[in-house]
C-alpha cells in the first residue's frame, strides 16, 4: 500500500528544481532525511516517475545493513537494474563491469578506486541525462559514501541529478553518515530535504486514499500513527484484516506476521536473516520446505503485503518490518539461520557476514580474508582494511589462522596497513607499520607515508633502515628510491644525486620500473634545482617512455615531462605530451586523479601562454565555479588567468566561491594574485595591492612565486604614484632568483626569468622613469612563445619609446601589441592600449582600408546602418563587448568621436560601398 503522495508538495518542488536545473546543464545533489516510515522512498519514487517523463535515464540502487561488508552495494544494484542502454554503456567499462553479475574483476594498474569513481563519471556523461539514487544511505559502506561525496564535488556542467536517502533517527553522534552529510550540506551543488511528520489534516487524507474507514477508525489512526505513513497503512492494515492494534509499531508489524500459516511464518524468519532482499532459490534452501508447500506459503506473504516480488527474488516492503521479525527471533534459531546462509553463499562479503552472526569463526576468518582481496582488486580500500582488521581480531581464537586466510599474520596486517593509507588515513597505516617487524618493505613504505603526513625527520629515519633492512635487489631499489625523495627538500639534498643514481642501478639490475620512474623524476627535480634544464628534461623523457604497471607513477612521470618543458619554454613539445597524459587519464578513468587534473591544468597554461584563448576558455569551462573544497578551489583558480585577460563576467562570482579559501597557501597565490590585475584593470590599485601582499605573506623566502607577485605589486605601486614598498618587493624577488628555494640559485625557466626582468622595469617605472632597454628586454625574455605577456609588454615599451621621442618605433610596439590583443579577444588590453593610442594620437595600424582591420570595416558597415552594438553582436555572432572594442577602435583610428561620425567619415573615405 503506498496510497497518494500527501503533505509532499513542498518537498517534491525542491526536488523536480533540482533535476529540472540538471535538465540545463546544471548537476546537482539532493539529500532526502527523515524517520524510518516518514515517506522518502514514496517522495523518491514520484521523482523517478517525473525525471522518467522527461527523458532521464534512472538508476536506482539500495544499500543493505551489512556495515562495510559489501562495497558498491548500491551502485552494483542500480547497474544490474538498468536499463539495455546503459547496462551496455557501463559494460564497456572494466571497472564497472567487473560489479555486473558474471563480469570477471579488472586487472589491478594502481588507483583502482579512482578509475572506477572516473569511469562512473564518464558513464553519467555519456548517458545524461540521469537521475542516479541510492536508498538508505544510513547502512551505506565507506566507499559508497567516498563516491557520493566524489560525485557531489565532481557533478558540474553535466545533465546529472544525484539523489541519496537516509534515516535521521538513526544518525547518531558517531555514525559514520553525520560527518558525510555535514561536509555535503555545505557543498554548493547539493540539496538539504528533511520529511517532517504529517500533520492531522494530511494524515486523514492519507489514510483516506488507502480505502474506506469509518470516523473512529480514522481517527484512532491518526491519533496513533504520529503523522508516521507506513505506521498507518500498518495499522489500517490491520484494523481491516480484525486484529488488535498492540501499542509500539515493533508489536503491530508482528501481529500482521503472527497471522501467517506456519510455513509462512518460518519463510518470512528466514528471509529475515538473509536483510532487506532475498533470492527465491536460496531462501526456499534456507527454508527447508518442500516447493510446493514453499511457494504457498510465498503467496500467503506476498498477498498480505509483507513481501513484495523483486526480480528472480522478494523484497520486504519496509526495512521496519525485515528489522522486527529479526528482532524477534530466537537466539539460537538466528545463529542456526546464519549457518544456513553460509552454506550456500558464495559471496565472500556475505559469507563473512554469515559465518560471524553463526559463530563459526574459522569461516568467518577465511571469508574476511578473501572479502578483503576482493575488496582491493574492485577498488574498495576502506572495505578491504575492514575485512583484513576482522581477520586479525579472529586470528588468536582460531587455530590454523595463516592456512585459512591464505598467508601469515605479518602480511595480512601490512596488506590492512597499506589499505588503510589507501583510504586516506596514513596515520592508521603509520601505527600498524610501526608494530610491525622492521622489514625494508615495512619501513619503505612508512617513509611514504610520513613523509606524505608532513614528518620529514621520521620519514628520513625510516628510510634509512629500509636501505640497511633490504634483503634483496628489488626492495633495496624501491627503499633508496624513497629515500632519495624524503631528502629532496632538507637540508641533505646534496646526496640526492648519489643516492638516486644507485636506485637507478639497482632497479635496472632488478627489473623493477615503478622504482626505477620515481628515483628519475626525483633526480630530474634534483637536477632541475640546481639549473640543469637540460638532463632534466632527457631524464624525465626516459621516465616517461614506456609503462610501469603502476598508473600512477606513469602520470606522475607525464606530467612532469610536460611540466618541465613548458617551465623552459618549449610549448609545442610540452602539449604533445600533456595529451598524452590526458589521453591516458581518460582511456583510465583518472581524469579526475591528482596527476589526471593536473595534467588538465598543464594543458590549459600551455593554451593560455601560447595564445590559444579560446581553446583555453573551453577547458576553464570544466573547472567548477561552485567549489566546496580545497582542491576544487585551487583548480578553480587557474581558470582566473584568461577570465581576467577577457574580463569575462565569470570573474566576480568565481572570485566569491574561492575567497573562503584564502587561508591556503596555493589557493591565496593563485586566485588574490589574478584578483589583484584584476583590479588593476578595473582602476582600483590600492585593492590590487592589497591582494599581492597578501598573497605573497605566506610565501617562505626563495620562492619562485614571489617575482611575478611582486611585478604586479609594482605596476599596482606605479598607479599608486608611490614608491613606498616598491624596494621591498624587489628585494624579495631577486632573493628568489638568487637564492631559490633550497638556498642556492636554480633555474627559473624563461617565464620566470622574464617576470624577473619586469620587475627590474616596473621598478624603475615606479620611480617615475620608462626605461626603453629594460622594457625591450621584458619583451625579448617573453617573446619565447607567452603571447599575452609579450603584448603586455610591448605595451610599456611602447610607452618608454614614446616618452624617448622615439614615436614611429612606438607606435610599431603599440600596432603588434594591439592586433594580439584583439586576436586573444583580451578586452582590458585593448582597451588599455586604445586609450593609449588616443592620447598618442596614433594612427591606423595598417591593417586595411583607413587603417582599419577586415573586421573593423565590417563592423563600421553595420554601424553605418543604424546597428546597435547588440544588434551587431547577433549579426556576426561575437561578443557584445567584443563589438564596443571594435567600434571604440574605429573611433579611434577615424579620429571621430560618435558614431555617426564614423560612418560620414568611412563614406568619405569610400571605406563603404
Amino acid at each position: 500500500m503506498n496510497g497518494l503522495l500527501v503533505g509532499r508538495s513542498a518537498e517534491l518542488a525542491r526536488l523536480v528544481r533540482v533535476l529540472e536545473s540538471a535538465a540545463t546543464g546544471t548537476a546537482g545533489v539532493a539529500l532526502v532525511g527523515g524517520d524510518a516510515g516518514i515517506g522518502k522512498t514514496r517522495l523518491v519514487t514520484e521523482l523517478l516517475a517525473q525525471a522518467r517523463e522527461r527523458g532521464f535515464h534512472v538508476l536506482v540502487g539500495q544499500c543493505a545493513e551489512l556495515g562495510d561488508a559489501l562495497p558498491y552495494l548500491p551502485l552494483a544494484d542500480a547497474l544490474r537494474g538498468a536499463e539495455p542502454a546503459v547496462s551496455a554503456a557501463a559494460a564497456t567499462r572494466p571497472l564497472l563491469g567487473q560489479l555486473l553479475p558474471g563480469m570477471e574483476s579488472a586487472p589491478a594498474a594502481g588507483l583502482t578506486q579512482q578509475r572506477l569513481f572516473g569511469s562512473l563519471l564518464g558513464l553519467l556523461a555519456d548517458v545524461q541525462p540521469v537521475l542516479f539514487v541510492i536508498e538508505d544511505l544510513h547502512w551505506a559502506d565507506r566507499s559508497t559514501r567516498d563516491l557520493l561525496v566524489f560525485l557531489s564535488r565532481m557533478v558540474q556542467a553535466e545533465q546529472v541529478c544525484v539523489v541519496g536517502t537516509y534515516r535521521t533517527d538513526d544518525i547518531h553522534r558517531r555514525h559514520p553518515l553525520r560527518s558525510v552529510l555535514a561536509e555535503l550540506k555545505r557543498l554548493p551543488t547539493v540539496t538539504s530535504v528533511e520529511l517532517r511528520p504529517l500533520e492531522s489534516g494530511e494524515m486523514s487524507d492519507y489514510v483516506a486514499s488507502l480505502g474506506k474507514v469509518n470516523a473512529q477508525e480514522l481517527g484512532l489512526i491518526v491519533s496513533r500513527a504520529d503523522g508516521n505513513p507506513f505506521y498507518a497503512e500498518e495499522l489500517f492494515a490491520a484494523m481491516t484484516e480484525g486484529d488488535s492494534l498492540p501499542d509500539g509499531l515493533a508489536s503491530l508489524l508482528m501481529t500482521r506476521v503472527e497471522v501467517l500459516s506456519e510455513p509462512g511464518q518460518r519463510v518470512l524468519r528466514a528471509a529475515a536473516v538473509a536483510g532487506r532482499r532475498v533470492e527465491d532459490e536460496l531462501l526456499r534452501e534456507v527454508s527447508g520446505l518442500p516447493l510446493a508447500e514453499f511457494e504457498q506459503a510465498v503467496r500467503e506473504i506476498v498477498s498480505r503485503g509483507l513481501l513484495r516480488v523483486d526480480g528472480y527474488g522478494y523484497a520486504f516492503r519496509h526495512a521496519l518490518l525485515q528489522e522486527a521479525i529479526y528482532t524477534d527471533l530466537l537466539p539460537g534459531e538466528r545463529t542456526r539461520l546464519h549457518a544456513d546462509f553460509a552454506r550456500l553463499l558464495t559471496v565472500p562479503a556475505e559469507l563473512a557476514h554469515h559465518h560471524l552472526a553463526g559463530h563459526d569463526l574459522a569461516g568467518a576468518l577465511a571469508a574476511s580474508a578473501e572479502a578483503g582481496r576482493l575488496a582491493e582488486r574492485l577498488g574498495a580500500p576502506a572495505e578491504a582494511h575492514s575485512h583484513y582488521d576482522q581477520v586479525l581480531a579472529l586470528w588468536d581464537r582460531v587455530e590454523g589462522a595463516a592456512e585459512l586466510a591464505g598467508e601469515s599474520r605479518v602480511e595480512l596486517a601490512f596488506r590492512s596497513a597499506v589499505t588503510a593509507a589507501d583510504s586516506g588515513d596514513n596515520h592508521r597505516a603509520v601505527v600498524m607499520l610501526r608494530a610491525l617487524p622492521p622489514t625494508s618493505e615495512v619501513n619503505e613504505r612508512l617513509a611514504y607515508y610520513l613523509f606524505e603526513t608532513d614528518d620529514p625527520e621520521g620519514a628520513v629515519e625510516a628510510a634509512e633502515r629500509a636501505v640497511e633492512a633490504a634483503e634483496d635487489q628489488a626492495a633495496l631499489s624501491r627503499a633508496l628510491a624513497t629515500y632519495a625523495r624524503t631528502l629532496l627538500w632538507g637540508p641533505r639534498h646534496q646526496e640526492v644525486e648519489a643516492l638516486t643514481t644507485r636506485a637507478l642501478e639497482t632497479a635496472r639490475a632488478a627489473g623493477v620500473k615503478d622504482a626505477e620512474v620515481g628515483a628519475l623524476l626525483t633526480l630530474a627535480t634534483y637536477v632541475e634545482l640546481q639549473g640543469d634544464a637540460a638532463r632534466a628534461r632527457k631524464l624525465v623523457e626516459t621516465a616517461s617512455a614506456g609503462h610501469t604497471g603502476n598508473l600512477a607513477m606513469d602520470l606522475r612521470a607525464r606530467f612532469h615531462h610536460a611540466r618541465i618543458h613548458y617551465e623552459h619554454g618549449l610549448m609545442a613539445y610540452a602539449a604533445e605530451v600533456a595529451d598524452d597524459g590526458i589521453r591516458l587519464a581518460l582511456d583510465t578513468g583518472l581524469k579526475w586523479s591528482t596527476f589526471g587534473t593536473d595534467l588538465r591544468f598543464l594543458r590549459f597554461l600551455i593554451h593560455y601562454a601560447t595564445g590559444e584563448w579560446d581553446q583555453a576558455e573551453a577547458v576553464a569551462g570544466g573547472f567548477p565555479v561552485r567549489v566546496g573544497t580545497l582542491p576544487e578551489a585551487i583548480l578553480s583558480s587557474f581558470a582566473l588567468f584568461v577570465e581576467v585577460g577577457r574580463d569575462l563576467p565569470a570573474v566576480e562570482s568565481r572570485l566569491s566561491w574561492l575567497r573562503p579559501f584564502w587561508s591556503d597557501e596555493l589557493a591565496v597565490y593563485m586566485s588574490r594574485g589574478l584578483a589583484a590585475e584584476h583590479a588593476l584593470w578595473h582602476g582600483d590599485p590600492a585593492a590590487a595591492l592589497d591582494h599581492v601582499l597578501a598573497a605573497m605573506a605566506p610565501l617562505v623566502a626563495g620562492e619562485s612565486g614571489a617575482v611575478r607577485l611582486a611585478a604586479v605589486g609594482l605596476w599596482a605601486l606605479a598607479e599608486l604614484g608611490t614608491t613606498e614598498g616598491a624596494d621591498e618587493l624587489r628585494s624579495r624577488a631577486r632573493f628568489a632568483v638568487d637564492s631559490g628555494p633550497v638556498g642556492q640559485r636554480g633555474s627559473l625557466g624563461p617565464e620566470g626569468l622574464a617576470w624577473a626582468a619586469r620587475v627590474e622595469a616596473e621598478w624603475h617605472r615606479v620611480h617615475g622613469r620608462l626605461d626603453v632597454e629594460l622594457w625591450r628586454k621584458v619583451v625579448t625574455a617573453f617573446d619565447y612563445g607567452f603571447v599575452y605577456e609579450t603584448a603586455r609588454a610591448r605595451w610599456r615599451l611602447a610607452e618608454a619609446l614614446l616618452a624617448a621621442g622615439d614615436r614611429e618605433a612606438a607606435q610599431a610596439e603599440w600596432e603588434l601589441a594591439r592586433k594580439a590583443a584583439e586576436q586573444l579577444r583580451a578586452v582590458p588590453l585593448e582597451r588599455a592600449l586604445l586609450e593609449f593610442g588616443r592620447r598618442a594620437r596614433f594612427g591606423g595600424d595598417g591593417g586595411g582600408e583607413g587603417g582599419l582591420t577586415a573586421r573593423e570595416v565590417e563592423v563600421l558597415g553595420l554601424v553605418a546602418e543604424g546597428l546597435t552594438n547588440r544588434e551587431i553582436a547577433r549579426r556576426l555572432f561575437i561578443a557584445q563587448k567584443t563589438v564596443s572594442v571594435h567600434v571604440s577602435n574605429i573611433l579611434a583610428k577615424l579620429e571621430v568621436s560618435t558614431r555617426t561620425q564614423a560612418a560620414a567619415a568611412a563614406r568619405r573615405l569610400g571605406l563603404l560601398t
